[in-house]
């Protein structure tokens, strides 16, 4: 039985196409990927991350508690900011990637991925040892994600002001990126962030699950004469994937590390001990045995997908984790993870799409760029 977000009556009315993602019955599109894509790179899109888990961590050991279990530091977090870290094994692997925020001296407030709620809750109560308190609130809270250039014009309309916490600011739109505000909304406590995963400007809402639906209804009505349309998983995918953010089970998993992946600006060997440090200080030091490069097709043909195999030299090489179409580029792109000696920028590679090999190029990250 898939598993509903409190936005799901409000998906069908307004003709999403549902799939199942992670467990969950999700819309894929409304009208098109490219159309919904292309909204939030010129105007805005709104989504539905209701799926997305909440924790909450709190108590005077919990922020001990995170610089050992987590990559980075969240000591260099002020009340109201947030920072993008991961949780690792013993081994370096990636258990998830998340977001950190702290909303009090002694309370963070955690973002974890949809497919990975029970495995994460279950390895933080195991690394807990009674530190801290835990709180698994996933079930209680829907959240929106309002993205793209245009949405600072109409946040404020949609979000009044009525902050109690967090960043001090006057209104949602003074938010700066990482920041949080404790607000409240139709007499109910609401937390909006300036962050997202599209690489636009953009907010995240998280609100009771009850409240949800009222939210994503103003946003919708308020943003519209400035271009707001809804969009799915496949336009999330594709922006995403054009600025090279991480999809924890493709670019990460428990056999990759943060080094390996290309984040480990994000792992703070000099905090002190956490799980998973040795193994990613000495990869650090010594190299890595893959590593994951972004490219661009520079043969006409079909989009890469995950799990093609990445040819050089003649020799099957790695494989593609993510590939698409991209709406921004009108092109192929993708990311896949090589050896070190392939994955230098402008290094030539063959991408394999049903039997045949199509040219391509490494490329810088993020992929898209805006000018």
């Amino acid at each position: 039985m898939l598993k509903r977000t409190p936005l799901f009556a409000a998906h069908q009315k307004l003709g999403g196409k549902l799939i199942e993602f992670g467990g969950w019955e999700m819309p894929v599109q409304y009208t098109s990927i490219t159309d919904e894509h292309l909204a939030v790179r010129k105007a805005a899109g709104i989504f539905d991350i209701s799926h997305m888990g909440e924790v909450l961590v709190g108590g005077v050991g919990a922020e001990a508690f995170l610089n050992a279990t987590l990559t980075n530091d969240v000591r260099k977090l002020a009340v109201g900011q947030g920072q993008y870290t991961l949780m690792c094994n013993e081994r370096g692997g990636v258990i998830d990637d998340l977001y950190a925020y702290r909303m009090n001296a002694t309370d963070f407030l955690l973002i974890i991925n949809a497919s990975r709620i029970d495995e994460d809750v279950a390895w933080l109560e195991k690394q807990n040892a009674s530190r801290a308190e835990l709180k698994n609130l996933s079930a209680d809270y829907g959240a929106v994600a309002v993205q793209g250039p245009r949405v600072a014009e109409f946040i404020d309309a949609a979000i009044p002001g009525n902050v109690c916490g967090g960043t001090e600011v006057r209104k949602i739109s003074e938010l700066k990126k990482n920041q949080i505000a404790i607000v409240i909304f139709d007499y109910v406590t609401i937390y909006v962030g300036r962050t997202g995963y599209t690489g636009e400007d953009g907010f995240e809402i998280i609100a009771p699950a009850e409240k949800i639906e009222a939210i994503w209804n103003k946003l919708l009505a308020v943003g519209q004469p400035f271009g707001l349309k809804p969009a799915g998983l496949g336009a999330r995918d594709t922006l995403r994937t054009e600025v090279c953010y991480p999809l924890y089970g493709h670019e990460l998993d428990e056999n990759t590390t943060p080094i390996e992946a290309g984040v480990g600006f994000f792992v703070a060997l000099d905090k002190g001990e956490f799980t998973g440090r040795s193994v990613l200080a000495e990869q650090k030091a010594s190299g890595v045995k893959k590593k994951l490069v972004a490219f661009k097709m520079t043969d006409k043909s079909a989009p890469p997908r995950p799990h093609y195999p990445i040819w050089a030299n003649g020799a099957k090489v790695g494989e593609v984790v993510s590939g698409t179409q991209s709406p921004s580029l009108n092109l192929g792109i993708g990311m896949g993870y090589v050896p070190p000696e392939f994955a230098a920028p402008d290094t030539k590679i063959e991408i394999e799409i049903r039997g045949k090999r199509f040219a391509a190029v490494t490329v810088r990250k993020p992929i898209f760029k805006r000018s």
